[in-house]
């Protein structure tokens, strides 16, 4: 079996879990303070995966390094989550599956609190809106309750804004929150000191209100679409076997293997670590690497690889490599690696904030200035620089992107389309490459029969079917379904790898009837040698079928009966129906599709020329999980944006690298951990549809962000000049967030 190319961890690199980040702000924050570390050549905060990543100078001193960095980053208010304490060789994967633990628990956390604080803010807003916006109900001293059911949702609820807000002002950085902090801040101060004071001026309790409760829907929105982002290495432990049977028949935890130990792999077991087989034959099914259906055969002398599965005969095998060294665990890190070094956009409301905050600010404090100086009436510059940072706040901006992405999503789920998160559909959007795997994502990763040597006898292949029904091989599997008719049987016995023999009872006639590799047989005709050989040069797998008939009771043959091959059958994994379908409605849109597979070549020139992939340079066979993220990389750094389509464990390597990753909802569950999109019933039909869903809702949440920053151009100068009191900017601040509710709500339209 081949083996992964090596795909070592780099051993200066410095990665750290980190807890507590909600934004693109506390990513960049963390980032720039660990970049002016000494001792740091290059650092890289990824809010996808919560991971630090830093590159040290060549004579920095690694633990030093390290204590710095996590001293920063609890210095800037956020958790490290990557223990301390030096972790075991032989046990550094688990120190994954711990962080991922770990921030699986904080996501729920984060979510629960996100939806408290909504719905405790939404029950305190809706009586506190009727109150002040309805005339009819507004009772002497109605104020007193504004500020009652205003305080807890100000403070309370927006208490994640107050926090982001201090936290960014601390470090020089300002972002959405601390725009939200200010505004609904100011217009709570505002609305006290007028009612403490007794001032003839308009209280504005429900518009900070409002706006928290919006922004918190926003939130909630946005933490519940990504919270799994990044879970693809704990995913992939769970495809390993827990225990080894030692060949003393012990049995161990496979953390205690070492390299040289032997245990033993019975049919049907997960092989329990890397290693090379010792003694024993069986058909290994090793589609978790190579993604490929047919079970390859292994015998004394052969690599094998922990986590693929011996369908059929027992083999005892030499560990090799344990622990971290393995192949599983090789793809493990090339997984974490392009996750957390993938650079993933910043939101346009985040990069938009980094100049628009600091101006906004600027011009209330302007304003009141202004005012003071003109007419020396503290009362109206106060009103006029609360109105710039009512009339500013971002309160369409905390709906823009979230609601677009909760209407896009939802429609796209309803079509067996899900997206990760809003990041994603930035990317899918300007994709110009989209790589194919073969087996399982163009074709439906099962084999069934293609075609039979002409002249083969029917009652032959009735009872080659007969004998293969009581085989677990996908072959078997493939030649039973093929034929409904059985034979009854006995005697069945198996040579792991290369075929199945049984003894049939047709009517008055017995034979023995073998189905298997040309290895099996002691002569193949050359008509049907030359049959095979054409099928095989398309890519096809083909197993020859004999019968000799069994002798009379009593009689003893001095020599066996010559077993010849009489037959012989053509299998391969058909293509999926809308596959050439998904391909043409790629090319037309202008999109260049590439077929990317572990398979060789000749089978994947087969399924290219089925599915209309015919350019040069497009069909790329024999690729192994690091060939396939080299691959996509290549692609990348040429200039392509990638979006790769998989399904398998060796798929997700790749489908982290890309830009863009699309994985099959049928397939392994690391596969759709390391994807953006998943594509509930693999069919490939829905992945141009899935881009276009993505650009559609793209265009969409820019229009939201547009008209929503337009409102905020248009308006601020209004408030600043006193044309726009502080009432009426609250209620075009309502309108503006009509319109994105509305703009939004048109995707759900979409075909």
């Amino acid at each position: 079996m081949s083996t992964l190319q090596e795909h070592p961890a780099a051993p200066s690199a410095i990665n750290l879990a980190v807890g507590g980040m909600t934004c693109a702000g506390c990513a960049s924050t963390i980032q720039r303070g660990l970049a002016q570390l000494p001792g740091v050549d290059d650092a890289v905060v990824n809010l996808a995966t919560r991971r630090a990543t830093v590159n040290p100078t060549h004579d920095a001193d690694i633990a030093e390094l390290e204590d710095a960095m996590r001293a920063a980053i609890a210095g800037l208010g956020y958790e490290v989550l990557t223990p301390k304490e030096p972790t075991a060789h032989d046990m550094a994967e688990h120190a994954h599956f711990d962080e991922h633990a770990a921030h699986i628990h904080a996501d729920a956390a984060r979510i629960a609190d996100y939806r408290r604080r909504f719905w405790g803010a939404l029950i305190l807003s809706v009586p506190l809106l009727a109150v002040s916006m309805v005339e009819a109900w507004q009772f002497g001293g109605w104020e007193w309750l504004a500020l009652v059911l205003a305080t807890p949702v100000v403070f309370w609820a927006g208490w994640p804004f107050h926090r982001s807000a201090v936290k960014g002002l601390r470090h020089g950085a300002v972002n959405m929150d601390t725009l939200v902090s200010l505004g609904t801040v100011a217009a709570w101060t505002w609305s006290t000191v007028v009612l403490l004071l007794g001032l003839d001026a308009h209280v504005y309790f429900e518009t900070g209100a409002v706006i928290v409760t919006l922004i918190l829907l926003g939130k909630w929105i946005e933490v519940r679409s990504t919270a799994r982002a990044g879970d693809a290495v704990r995913a992939l432990s769970q495809r390993q076997s827990a225990t080894a049977t030692l060949a003393d028949g012990s049995v161990v935890p496979r953390e205690a293997l070492v390299p040289g130990m032997t245990f033993l792999v019975r049919p049907g077991e997960a092989i329990a670590t890397d290693g090379v087989v010792v003694e024993g034959e069986a058909a290994v099914d090793a589609s978790l690497i190579t993604g490929e259906s047919v079970p390859v055969h292994v015998a004394a002398g052969a690599q094998v690889v922990g986590g693929t599965i011996a369908t059929d005969g027992a083999l005892t095998v030499e560990a090799t490599r344990v622990g971290s060294e393995t192949m599983l665990a090789q793809v493990a890190r090339m997984v974490d690696a392009a996750l957390s070094g993938r650079a993933r956009t910043q939101r346009l409301a985040d990069r938009i904030s980094a100049v628009f905050v600091p101006v906004v600010i600027a011009l209330s404090l302007v304003t009141a200035v202004g005012w003071l100086l003109a007419t020396g009436d503290a009362n109206r510059a106060f009103t006029a620089a609360v109105a710039v940072l009512i009339i500013s706040c971002p309160c369409a901006l905390g709906l823009a992107t979230p609601l677009a992405i909760l209407v896009g999503t939802g429609r796209g789920a309803r079509s067996g389309i899900l997206v990760r998160g809003p990041q994603v559909l930035e990317d899918a959007r300007l994709v110009t490459t989209v790589v194919f795997d073969k087996t399982g994502t163009l074709t439906e990763g099962r084999l069934a029969v293609t075609a039979v040597s002409p002249g083969a006898p029917d009652a032959l292949l009735t009872a080659a079917a007969s004998v293969e029904s009581r085989s677990e091989h996908p072959v078997g599997r493939a030649i039973s379904a093929h034929v409904a008719e059985r034979l009854p049987l006995k005697g069945f016995r198996s040579t792991p790898g290369r075929g199945v023999t049984a003894t049939v009872k047709d009517g008055e006639e017995i034979t023995d009837v073998t189905v298997g590799a040309r290895s099996l047989f002691d002569e193949v005709p050359a008509d049907l040698h030359e049959w095979a050989a054409s099928r095989e040069a398309l890519g096809e797998t083909v197993v020859f079928a004999g019968a000799v008939a069994t002798p009379a009771a009593g009689v003893l043959l001095a020599v066996r009966e010559r077993l010849v091959a009489q037959a012989a059958v053509a299998l391969a994994d058909s293509v999926k129906p809308g596959a050439a379908e998904a391909v043409a409605q790629l090319r037309a849109a202008g999109t260049r599709v590439v077929l990317l597979t572990g398979d060789n070549e000749a089978a994947a020139a087969a399924v290219a020329a089925r599915v209309g992939i015919d350019g040069a340079g497009d069909v790329i066979a024999g690729v192994l999980p690091g060939g396939k993220q080299e691959v996509i990389e290549g692609l990348r750094g040429s200039g392509a944006r990638v979006a790769m389509v998989g399904d398998g464990v060796n798929d997700a390597p790749a489908l982290a690298s890309a830009d863009v990753g699309i994985a099959l909802g049928t397939g392994a569950d690391v596969a759709r951990e390391a994807s953006d999109i998943t594509i509930v019933q693999g069919d490939p039909r829905t992945v141009p549809a899935a881009i276009r869903l993505s650009r559609r809702t793209f265009g969409v949440l820019r229009g939201n962000l547009f008209w929503a920053f337009a409102y905020n151009v248009a308006a601020i100068p209004l408030a600043a000049f006193g044309i726009l009191n502080p009432m009426i900017a609250s209620a075009a601040m309502g309108a503006s967030s009509l319109f994105v509710v509305g703009n939004s709500l048109r995707l759900r339209g979409v075909r």
